[in-house]
């Protein structure tokens, strides 16, 4: 591993902005690593572990003006946009603070001996403890959210869990600056700033993973980066858990009932779902089955109309912009597939402009059968950009022929009539229950772009929209790391607190059976 210069670049113009550092070498790696394992002591205190938390959350926030306008001249996504993001950043920070000093995350459960049994039933106390080293990988569209200060590093810290992170190219100055943010709160809480550390490199990931140290593995990104780390992760000597959130086609059904009662107020909130920050969320409307006929051609109207007022704007880097141009040519290249809005290369400020594709659905069920599951190619995969694949279909055995092809993501969605979202008509209910298997979270009569930070949240969804059934988003993102241990028959003093009768910590448990609410609550 060479250690070759990292740029910071304009996507706007596409010239060097600075540059950040060089590429991280695998004696850095090792180093990194080595670095980070040392703190899990440090870690070890959950009141500890709330400050840091708490603290990295003030530091993100007393950054704000500068974090917001690194990562806008890196990524263009707009300061308003950023503001919002980092907001969410810091409060997942806050968040996990709540939970850390909740306690619930743990576990604990507790079955006390019962010699009246046969056999007898020894005494077995159970909570979690943190996996070791996170290895975290940054994603490119939420340089805040996503990335260093993201979901993946809150959850690990908050879990006790050191983490070393891998900075993604599209900005290297904003994980730097966020990092130094993160490392400064671990040093206000009385922790080793090398809690966190930051490395930067393609190769540098590639060997972050295969570290012996390494416990387990968050990534946000495309398929096949993510599949590669993940089989890596698998064939190492020790496998470790790859949490992978990966491409996902969020598919979304129009029921004929809503196209005729909405159909222009459907297409409006469709085009700006698909172009919402260019395009590049990963739970973007890929594909929309829209009933034929009359009702579906309003729809498609408005939705080509509000299309078009959409001004063009630049993706996050190069290699965003060159893979969602190909990927255009290469969905409107196939059969049967028609471009009434050809969305692409704009020279201003090399810029992108929304477009849609649309297709039979007799024709892509058609061409379905012809392949493995998960369909034919380029129209059953993810195309990061602004642009979706309308799908008509003529009646329930065109629309749940495509259904049955398509491959597992993190949004499903359908638009329903009145009586159908009122359930006096079973089509609404039935076709969740067609979704259901395809997706982490299903939508009704909402829009999936937008992901709300709650305990009750999953973001995930059978591959390749994740590499688990774990959630990234939400207070249960923190089990990804973390393992169950039981003692059995250990005398008290031996405990450790959270299991020791009485209760010390006054943590939420199970005691026999029944919940045991902490002593604060009685």
């Amino acid at each position: 591993m060479s250690a070759e210069p990292v740029w910071s670049v304009d996507p706007r113009t596409g010239r060097r902005r600075e540059q950040v550092t060089v590429e991280t070498t695998a004696e850095g790696v090792d180093t990194a690593v080595h670095a980070a394992h040392a703190t899990r002591d440090a870690l070890r205190d959950r009141a500890t572990r709330a400050g840091l938390l708490r603290a990295a959350a003030g530091e993100l926030e007393a950054d704000r003006a500068e974090l917001v306008a690194v990562a806008d001249a890196e990524t263009a996504l707009g300061e308003t946009r950023l503001h919002g993001e980092l907001t969410r950043a810091a409060g997942q920070f806050t968040a996990f603070a709540e939970e850390v000093e909740e306690g619930g995350y743990l576990e604990a459960t507790i079955d006390h001996a019962d010699p009246g049994l046969t056999p007898p039933r020894p005494d077995l106390r159970r909570y979690r403890v943190p996996l070791g080293v996170v290895a975290v990988y940054a994603a490119s569209n939420f340089p805040f959210a996503f990335s260093v200060p993201g979901g993946d590093t809150a959850s690990a810290l908050a879990a006790g869990c050191p983490v070393v992170i891998k900075a993604h190219p599209a900005h290297p100055a904003t994980a730097r600056r966020c990092a130094a943010a993160l490392r400064r709160a671990a040093a206000r809480s009385g922790l080793p700033e090398d809690t966190v550390v930051l490395i930067h490199g393609f190769d540098a990931g590639a060997e972050l993973v295969r570290h012996p140290l390494v416990a387990a593995a968050g990534f946000t990104g495309s398929v096949g980066g993510g599949r590669a780390l993940h089989d890596a992760a698998a064939a190492r000597p020790v496998p470790i858990p790859f949490h992978g959130e990966l491409g996902s086609l969020n598919p979304v059904v129009v029921t004929e009932a809503a196209a005729r009662e909405g159909a222009e107020e459907i297409g409006a909130g469709l085009a700006g779902s698909v172009s919402l920050g260019a395009g590049q969320f990963c739970v973007k409307p890929g594909l929309v089955l829209v009933p034929e006929g009359e009702p579906g051609r309003r729809l498609e109207t408005a939705f080509a109309a509000a299309l078009r007022e959409v001004p063009p704007a630049p993706l996050l880097d190069e290699r965003t912009r060159a893979a969602f141009l190909a990927g255009i040519e290469a969905r409107a290249r196939l059969d049967g597939v028609t471009a009434p809005l050809a969305g692409g290369a704009r020279e201003a400020e090399r810029a992108v402009a929304a477009g849609y594709l649309t297709v039979p659905a007799a024709r892509l069920a058609e061409a379905g059968t012809d392949a493995a599951p998960g369909g034919p190619g380029p129209l059953f995969e993810e195309c990061f950009g602004p642009v979706t694949v309308l799908v008509s279909y003529r009646d329930t055995a065109e629309l749940t022929a495509v259904l049955e092809l398509l491959p597992g993501s993190l949004t499903a969605t359908v638009r329903l009539g009145a009586r159908e979202a009122a359930g006096h008509d079973p089509a609404g209910a039935e076709l969740l229950a067609q979704l259901a298997p395809l997706a982490g979270r299903l939508l009704a009569d909402g829009w999936p772009t937008g992901v709300a930070v709650t305990r009750a949240q999953h973001h995930g969804g059978p591959y390749p929209a994740a590499t688990s059934t774990a959630t990234s988003v939400g207070a249960a993102a923190i089990d990804r790391w973390l393992r169950p241990v039981v003692y059995q028959s250990t005398p008290e003093p031996l405990l450790p607190p959270e299991l020791r009768d009485g209760n010390p910590l006054g943590l939420p448990r199970r005691v026999d059976g029944r919940r045991e609410p902490a002593p604060s609550a009685n």
